[in-house]
Formats: structure tokens, C-alpha cells, sequence
């Protein structure tokens, strides 16, 4: 249903609902209380026995009664007005909340026809939970209705946000924890408020879960003042209701009268937005206040536990060699008086049946959840529009990622009327060259503008706001249901979603082994102002090593690519956006750079992902003395001036020049499915000569792909050594010892060859390196044959 025609009322708050819906909670406590503990006789219709409980008891109960609550509401309130919702749940350990709950509504038996709706169903669905191949007890990517992997902490509320972008009639409500509400990711969460457009995006609902306790130690936001909360919330933006207590039916009550309060709220907002209010909306939000651990058992070994943290995972620790702990057990089993819920043959019954929305109005089975079934393939220029044209090997281009902008803009421009492309930065668009998307895009902001503003408007192509957290937050929940996007950011600070692209990378690996999972468009990230042009902002500011962190992650998952000039760039970023189900990591450069290859010769060098370079090598005719292999923009611009010094000095040296794009070409096809076979890696990089490699992140990764391969002994590897600091572009690269004249020492170090002209070549490079140092130290900028050397072989 639109959201704008929605009419609330509350005529059937009666308390035959409350009744309905007190008993459909109790249905999905008891599923949750199953699943961790019993494996036998789900239905109790004999007494509960000791082998009736599982051996190992895992899960998480605490916030799971909450959540069934949440979930029991959110049902009532999508059928009556036949909203168009998705479930995220912060507290994702609560695993047992969403089975449950997909259960009950049917989605879980559609996509697993072996857990029935009746008896023998419920006796797997309680089984498979934490138990050898079963599923995991957290909301997991083998759960129907979710999007939000459950692992870790902080990033529920930036997913919702990135789901409702541009995705008018959808609403998000997600479950925020009080103990998640401590991450700062979170934190900064809530003001995504400040980048919604009322009127081409949807809405966000938060509820603040307030269970009072975490693992071990009370929650900082439920020990506040009410009062200091409310303006807490105020102050972000948000309009809170409140709800709190622990007798079940007045929650009850209460609860359905909140949630119509914000859907009243809902549709005046977006009423208003169609009518062009240039005012920024306050969106309203619920603070549900209940006990942790509700319904379960309040005292064990005399020791408090509902309302309190040991109830945070398996209340009862040992219900099998403690008989008092299994007297509790099956007496917290049968409070939920399952006898009266499900009939004889263990179906929920009809009338908590018809509480639940149908078909794809469930939240278990809204296609938002499983963003492949809305996916739409991006129009792409062809990248030959955009190419830089190269006359000449090593002629000056505008800067890598300038082009890549241009490319951006257009992609923009021609997916326009989709709306399912989107742009994402933490402040640094501008600042990493792709200058050109605001051209034909705004930044998307709905906080206060000023005459001096540039780009600033309600609706734009463009998210940024200066939280990596959140950019990658909102890009992963825009992916998630079905659309395409592109994260850029400075290559030292993309650490800061480390752990965020661990848990994508993951729900990828276990999405793509789920038939019924469709597959999504790439989390694609562009890498610039990296640590070889970050000498103005020192050290800092410089870290490459992102890429090992990916690097570890399953190979089906994961690619990197280090294009080493524009043409390449343009052709790996349109290749990562056509690409399903990878994350795909981009480095390039954004200064003005040599351009080594014409379009033509950089879609051939970029479909094979590495390769000779045979205008740069001289080793046709002859048997190869040495490799000399490049990854990375700097390090190929270093490798090749290297090259031409020893070509014009000792001509008699033949070198073969090897240029990777796709750096897991270096593995093998046993690791990676884009690896080499080991004889297409002798071929290039030789069985037995020296390879002199310069590389664009820290030196130990290549050693690490290339291990196994029969030459690796003979690798000798120049990148980054934790050298850095404030001073010239060159400079850097003289520090951690990557720069052409280090280089040319360590091919006459490595090849086994002498003679006096190799002496006097050596002396004449640490000549260099003296000279370039006093000059730098006298001037502050590059020596003039370092600036302004061209390839001229």
C-alpha cells in the first residue's frame, strides 16, 4: 500500500486482539525456548524427559522475548494496513526470534519444505538450531526476511537507511539494541534522519530495545533518566514514543497504540512530501522498555535472572545433571501452555494463523530481504567514450580517477530513471578526483543549507557524510535489496570497516551456497589518495594494507585490482559494476600520472590480469636475465624508469617487464579461481631468474601468494616498510626503498653477472640518491629528471 493513503485508526485495539496477539507472543517464546533446549517432544505431550534435552545448549534468550513481541506487533500492524515492511534486527544473537517467527508465519517451510507446520517439523526446527549441521544461532543468511547479518554489533541501523534509499514505500523497522546503541557506528546512526528524502525514499523505524543488561554488566542507555533519554533522541531528530513495563497485556495495549501513533506520523510526513515542504521531518521512533530475559525464569540457584544479565544467553546452564535446573525447565516450558496454542498434529492454530500477513507481505518473504530477486542489471557506457588518449608510452594524463568520475557521471545520467545506482563517500568525492558526478548529481542532505553550499540538495546521486561506518553501512543495505553502488575513500582510512567487510564478505560465501538466495550486485570500493601520494598529509596517512585484510577472506568472494593507468581503471571499474557477488577493491591514483597503454592494449592486458609488457622488455631475442614485475601505479611508473636506466646503461642485461592488474592472478588456480596454472606462471615469471618486484602495498603479501610457485625463492620484493612522513611525492618512495634507483641496485645485486660497469652503475645510483636528498632538503620539490622523465625506449 502507498504510504501517503494510508488512514489510521484504532478501533480494533479491543482486547480480543490483545488476547490474539498475547498468544501468537507466547507461541514464538516457545519456539525460541525449544530451539535451545530441546531435541525431542516439541509439543510436550508426554513429561518432559532428560533425553528429550540437547547435550550442548546454545543461543542467546535474552533479547529474544522482546523481539518476539516487537515482531508480533509489526505483523498486526502490516496486515491492516498492508505495509510493505522488512524486519532488521539489531540484537542479531536473538537468533531464535526470527526462525521462530518465520516459522510461525509459514516463509520458513516455503524455503525449507522438510521443517512442516506440524509435529515432526517442529521437531527438526528445534533440532537444527546450534547443532551440528543445522544453522547458526544468530539471524543468519539461511534465515528467511533477513538482510543483516547478526554477528556483530553497530550496523543495523545504517543497513535499514541504505534499504529505504530510494525505495519510497518500504518501511524498515529495526530492532536497536542497548547494547549495540553503544558502538559508534551506531551512534552516528541515527542521524541518518538528516539524508532521507520523504518523498522518494521510505522510512526508517527505530526501536530502542531497552532490556536493561548486555553480556555481563547493565546497559548505559536504560540507566539514564527517562527524561535525559527523550532529549537525547530529541536532539538527534527523532519524535520517541515510549513504551515500558513488564505486565504483558498492558505492553500489549500500549505497544499497538504506539505503533499507530507513528503510522499517523508516517503518512503526515510523507503526505506533506508530495506537497513539496521544504521543512526537514521529524521522524518518529519507539522506546520499548521491558525486561531482559521476559517470560523466562525469574530466580535460579537463587540468583536473579530475568530483568537481569544471566539471562542473556542459556538461562538454565544444566538441566540434565541438576534436577532442580530440570524441574525449572520443563515448568518455563509449559508457561506458555503450547496445548492451547498448536492443535494434535503440532499446526499453529487458526485463529494465531490469521494474525500473520500473507505472501510477500510477510516479513519473512518481502523480496527486499533477498535484494538478487529485485536486481536490475546497471546501463554502462562504453568505457572507449572516456578513454585517455595515449600517443605515446608514458604521455601525462589528467589524474586516474578524473577519468573515472567522467565514466561515473554518465553512469549516473543514463540509470537515472531506475534509480538503483548510488555513490558513496566519506567527504572525499571531491577530494579522490571524481569531480565530474556533480555535474548531473547533487549530495543527497535534508539538514539546513546555506547560498555558499555546493551540491547540497534533497535528492542526489551522492551520499557523504564524513563516517566511513555509515557510507559503508548504507551502500551494504542499498546492495542488500537489489540495488548497485560504489564506496570511495582514502586508501589509510578504509581500515575502519575492516570488521564490516568481514561480516559482508561473509554473508556472501554463505548466501552464495543457498539456492534460494539470489545474487547481488558487488560491494564494489575505490581506493585513492593512497600511501604513495599522501606525502603532503604524512605518515599518518599512509597504509596499504586493506588489501591483505581482504585478501584473507574466501577466494570465491574476493577480488583486487591495481590498474596502472586510466584506461585500465576505466575498464576494471565497469567490469566490477557488471559483476554479481564479489567484493571487489580498486586502487588508483588521482594525480596527474603517465599513461602507459591505448585503450585497445589496455582491454587485452586487463582481460588477462597480468602480462608482459613487450614494448617495456627487451629479452625476445635472447635468453631473460632477469624479471622486473610491477603492481600499482607508482610502482610500475618506478619499475619502468628503472628499466630505461639499465637499458641505456648496460644494454647487455635483457629484462623482461610484467605488469599485474589483478593481483590474485599470483595465486594458483588451486586457490583462487583467477590464478595461474604454475605453468602460465613460469612462462611469465621464468623457473630459476631473479624477479625484482615493486608493489603497491606491504612487500610480505606477494610472498605470501606466491609461496608455493617454483620460483619464489628468487622473488625480491620493494613496497611499503612503515616509511613515511611529510615530504616530496619521489621522496616516498626513496624511503621505503621502491624508487627507480634502489631498484636498478637491486638487479645488480641479484643478477649473476659483474664487471666494472656494473660498479660504476652502482656508485652512480647511490650518487643519485645523495643528490636527490640535498635537493629536496634545498628546494622541497622532486629533482627536474625525476619530475620530468618520460619512458623514451
Amino acid at each position: 500500500m502507498i504510504l501517503s493513503n494510508i488512514t489510521p485508526n484504532t478501533s480494533d485495539i479491543n482486547s480480543q486482539t490483545i488476547q490474539l496477539m498475547h498468544g501468537y507472543w507466547r507461541a514464538a517464546n516457545y519456539l525460541s525456548v525449544g530451539q535451545i533446549y530441546l531435541r525431542n517432544n516439541p509439543l510436550l505431550k508426554r513429561p518432559l524427559a532428560k533425553k528429550d534435552i540437547k547435550l550442548m545448549r546454545l543461543g542467546h534468550w535474552g533479547t529474544t522475548p522482546g523481539q518476539n513481541f516487537i515482531y508480533t506487533h509489526l505483523n498486526r500492524i502490516i496486515k491492516k494496513y498492508e505495509l510493505d515492511m522488512v524486519y532488521v534486527s539489531g540484537p542479531g544473537h536473538g537468533g531464535p526470534a526470527l526462525v521462530g517467527n518465520t516459522y510461525l508465519e509459514g516463509s520458513y517451510s516455503e524455503i525449507y519444505p522438510e521443517i512442516t507446520q506440524d509435529e515432526k517439523g517442529l521437531k527438526k526446527l528445534f533440532k537444527q538450531f546450534s547443532f551440528p549441521g543445522g544453522i547458526p544461532s544468530h539471524v543468519s543468511p539461511e534465515c528467511p526476511g533477513s538482510f543483516h547479518e547478526g554477528g556483530e554489533l553497530g550496523y543495523s541501523l545504517a543497513h535499514s537507511f541504505g534499504a529505504v534509499l530510494d525505495n519510497p514505500n518500504l518501511i524498515a523497522t529495526c530492532v536497536v539494541g542497548d547494547g549495540e546503541a553503544e558502538t559508534g557506528a551506531l551512534a552516528t546512526s541515527w542521524h541518518s534522519n538528516k539524508f532521507i528524502n520523504p518523498e522518494t525514499d521510505g522510512v526508517v523505524l527505530p526501536i530502542l530495545h531497552l532490556n536493561g543488561y548486555k553480556i555481563a554488566n547493565p546497559a548505559l542507555l536504560a540507566r539514564i533518566p527517562q527524561e535525559e533519554l527523550i532529549k537525547l533522541m530529541e536532539g538527534y531528530g527523532w519524535k520517541p514514543y515510549i513504551v515500558a513495563g513488564d505486565e504483558p497485556l498492558k505492553v500489549h495495549e500500549d505497544m499497538a497504540f504506539a505503533l499507530e501513533n507513528a503510522i499517523v506520523d508516517i503518512q503526515e510526513i510523507k503526505a506533506k512530501a508530495t506537497q513539496t515542504d521544504s521543512k526537514r521531518p521529524v521522524w518518529p521512533m519507539i522506546i520499548l522498555k521491558t525486561p531482559k530475559g521476559w517470560t523466562g525464569p525469574k530466580y535460579i540457584d537463587d540468583k536473579p535472572v530475568e530483568n537481569h544479565f544471566r539471562s542473556h544467553q542459556v538461562p538454565i546452564s544444566d538441566p540434565i545433571n541438576n534436577e532442580d535446573h530440570f524441574q525449572q525447565l520443563e515448568k518455563w516450558l509449559r508457561s506458555y501452555q503450547v496445548d492451547q496454542l498448536f492443535d494434535d498434529e503440532g499446526t499453529l492454530k487458526k485463529e494465531y494463523q490469521q494474525l500473520a500477513p500473507k505472501a510477500c507481505n510477510r516479513m519473512g518473504m518481502n523480496p527486499h530481504t533477498n535484494g538478487g530477486l529485485l536486481l536490475k542489471d546497471l546501463k554502462l557506457p562504453s568505457v572507449k567514450d572516456f578513454a585517455v588518449k595515449v600517443n605515446s608510452h608514458g604521455d601525462i594524463g589528467p589524474g586516474d580517477t578524473r577519468s573515472a568520475g567522467a565514466f561515473l557521471k554518465e553512469v549516473m545520467k543514463i540509470n537515472s530513471d531506475e534509480k538503483n545506482f548510488r555513490l558513496f563517500g566519506p567527504d572525499e568525492i571531491l577530494s579522490n578526483r571524481l569531480n565530474e558526478v556533480f555535474e548531473t548529481t547533487n549530495r543527497q542532505w535534508n539538514a539546513q543549507t546555506k547560498n555558499t553550499d555546493e551540491f547540497l540538495a534533497p535528492e542526489g546521486r551522492a551520499m557523504e557524510i564524513l563516517s566511513e561506518h555509515l557510507c559503508e553501512g548504507w551502500l551494504e543495505g542499498y546492495l542488500l535489496t537489489g540495488r548497485h553502488g560504489l564506496f570511495t575513500s582514502y586508501e589509510a582510512f578504509i581500515h575502519i570497516i575492516d570488521s564490516m567487510f568481514n561480516q559482508h564478505a561473509k554473508w556472501l560465501k554463505v548466501t552464495k551456497e543457498l539456492p534460494w538466495r539470489r545474487r547481488l550486485a558487488s560491494l564494489n570500493i575505490l581506493l585513492s589518495s593512497h600511501v604513495w601520494r599522501q606525502d603532503h598529509n604524512g605518515f599518518t596517512h599512509q597504509d596499504p594494507g586493506f588489501i591483505d585484510h581482504v585478501i584473507n577472506k574466501k577466494a570465491s568472494i574476493i577480488r583486487v585490482y591495481l590498474p596502472p593507468d586510466a584506461n585500465c581503471l576505466l575498464l576494471i571499474l565497469k567490469h566490477c559494476l557488471e559483476s554479481k557477488h564479489y567484493v571487489n577493491v580498486m586502487v588508483a591514483g588521482k594525480h596527474p600520472s603517465p599513461q602507459w597503454l591505448s585503450m585497445d592494449q589496455a582491454e587485452l592486458h586487463c582481460k588477462k590480469g597480468i602480462g608482459i609488457w613487450e614494448w617495456a622488455s627487451n629479452d625476445q631475442q635472447d635468453s631473460t636475465d632477469l624479471v622486473m614485475a610491477c603492481a600499482g601505479d607508482i610502482p610500475t611508473l618506478e619499475t619502468l624508469a628503472a628499466v630505461s636506466i639499465l637499458r641505456k646503461e648496460i644494454q647487455e642485461i635483457k629484462i623482461r617487464v610484467i605488469n599485474v592488474v589483478d593481483l590474485m592472478k599470483l595465486q594458483s588456480t588451486n586457490e583462487h579461481p583467477h590464478g595461474l596454472s604454475d605453468s602460465d606462471f613460469d612462462a611469465l615469471f621464468t623457473k630459476d631468474k631473479p624477479v625484482i618486484f615493486a608493489f603497491h602495498a606491504y612487500p610480505w603479501l606477494i610472498h605470501r601468494l606466491t609461496y608455493k610457485r617454483n620460483n619464489h625463492l628468487n622473488f625480491h620484493v620493494r613496497g611499503y616498510q612503515e616509511e613515511g612522513t611529510i615530504t616530496t611525492p619521489f621522496d616516498m618512495t626513496v624511503l621505503n626503498k621502491l624508487d627507480r634507483f634502489h631498484l636498478v641496485q637491486d638487479v645488480l645485486n641479484f643478477i649473476p653477472k659483474s664487471g666494472s660497469q656494473y660498479d660504476y652503475l652502482k656508485e652512480k645510483m647511490k650518487d643519485m640518491l645523495i643528490k636527490h636528498r640535498n635537493y629536496i632538503e634545498e628546494h622541497g620539490i622532486d629533482l627536474p629528471e625525476v619530475k620530468e622523465w618520460k619512458w623514451n625506449l
